[in-house]
């Protein structure tokens, strides 16, 4: 059996990249034709549409974020002029905002990639603990849970017992949802008086919507013997990437092109470096190019030895506004939380100061108690540190214990641009 959803994911990058580009500009075409939202957008930058011929064209359109898209649909309701008002479609689903996502279910393999990556198949009882109501999540997931041959619950957002009643009275076998309601889910079963990982057949969960901690998985695999898997993408967009059985990185669906990008110019980032994740999705409804979801990721472009050819996301960093550029790179608390996963035993903050034209950073160490070897401390940790956030340590300085307060900020920028 194969372990890819269709051959798509298995071409060449360069099958791929052709591929997409012509599926990119047939698009803007036709959005140009259908949509007087990106008409008029086109217009005003001066732009042919006939001149966006690939990925590396997009660059001449300004980034959308979501509040400018709030704008748009409130100016234009209920699209903001960017889809295609005389189409036949399927569901139009809501997020705050509010944000209007008119969907065509059939047409598009929504989330299928993921959980068959996951190794979910024909046979599978997976409860979707997502909510039906007018978000996307729950009936997009169940589609996509359809698409792969598995039967759905769709128990939604139901109380804790009543989704162990049903996990056990169905004989569920993967879980769909966050990982933190799976974790209440569990407990309330044990409560119950229940031995979780002998009583139930639970034995894969999809997460999306939260981050998955690595303690977390930790406890859902090594404990209860529950393999985890991450997906990710954005209401107005769909499904974007996804983990595979390797779990090197979030694989890049095939109906979508990412750009990381740095949010304050919209200019695209070396691979490897931090920035803002921006998708376009192909559809043949809503034209939405460029798209910023306002998540810090970089991209990874190694060969992953699953046998898939798509580039890689390197998880979720933050949100944009939760990062700082230092030296031209970004760096996130989130990235920070994971060296600090490193390191035992140790708390440390940054000090981004400025002198001249030059950036400088200090980090300051505390640990619990001396370290026995600062030499390899610090050749460690400078090591670790390049590796997670890409930049380079200045200075390093030891603090006694007991020094930071409970409520220290792990970044604290000094400079003044005054």
């Amino acid at each position: 059996m194969s372990v890819y959803y269709d051959d798509r994911e298995s071409r060449t990058v360069e099958e791929r990249i052709e591929d997409q580009d012509t599926l990119l500009a047939r698009m803007v075409r036709r959005g140009y034709r259908k949509s007087m939202g990106l008409r008029r957008m086109l217009d005003d930058l001066g732009i042919d549409p006939r001149s966006i011929r690939s990925r590396e064209d997009l660059t001449v359109l300004p980034v959308l974020s979501r509040e400018r898209l709030v704008e748009m649909q409130m100016a234009d309701p209920p699209y903001g002029g960017l889809a295609d008002k005389e189409a036949a479609v399927d569901r139009i689903f809501t997020s705050p905002g509010p944000v209007y996502e008119p969907h065509l279910s059939e047409s598009d393999p929504l989330w299928a990639r993921a959980y068959y990556a996951a190794g979910i198949r024909k046979g599978d009882v997976v409860l979707n603990a997502f909510s039906y109501h007018m978000v996307a999540a729950g009936l997009t997931f169940h589609a996509g849970l359809r698409r792969i041959g598995a039967t759905v619950v769709p128990s939604g957002t139901s109380s804790g017992q009543l989704q162990v009643q049903l996990m056990r009275d169905l004989g569920v076998t993967a879980y769909t949802g966050t990982p933190s309601f799976l974790m209440a889910i569990i407990k309330k079963a044990e409560e119950e008086g229940h031995t979780f990982e002998k009583d139930f057949r639970l034995r894969r969960a999809c997460f999306a919507a939260e981050p998955l901690q690595p303690a977390l998985r930790k406890i859902f695999e090594e404990r209860y013997g529950i393999e985890t898997f991450q997906m990710y993408g954005a209401t107005e967009v769909g499904d974007v990437a996804f983990e595979c059985c390797e779990k090197r990185g979030w694989h890049i669906c095939e109906e979508v092109i990412v750009e990381i990008v740095d949010p304050a110019t919209g200019k695209r980032t070396d691979p490897g470096q931090l920035g803002e994740v921006v998708v376009t999705r192909f559809n043949k409804v809503f034209f939405l190019l460029r798209f910023g979801t306002g998540d810090l990721s970089r991209m990874i472009v190694q060969k992953c030895p699953c046998g898939r050819t798509s580039y890689l996301l390197d998880g979720i960093a933050g949100r944009v506004g939760d990062a700082i550029k230092i030296r031209g790179l970004f760096v996130a608390p989130s990235q920070l939380k994971t060296v600090q996963g490193h390191f035992e035993g140790i708390r440390f903050q940054l000090i981004v100061s400025r002198s001249g034209h030059e950036d400088h950073l200090t980090l300051r160490i505390e640990p619990k108690e001396p370290p026995v070897d600062r030499s390899a401390l610090t050749e460690s940790f400078t090591r670790i540190f390049r590796e997670i956030c890409t930049v380079r340590i200045d200075k390093i300085e030891y603090l006694e214990p007991g020094t930071f307060p409970a409520d220290f900020k792990s970044i604290v920028d000094h400079r003044s641009w005054a």
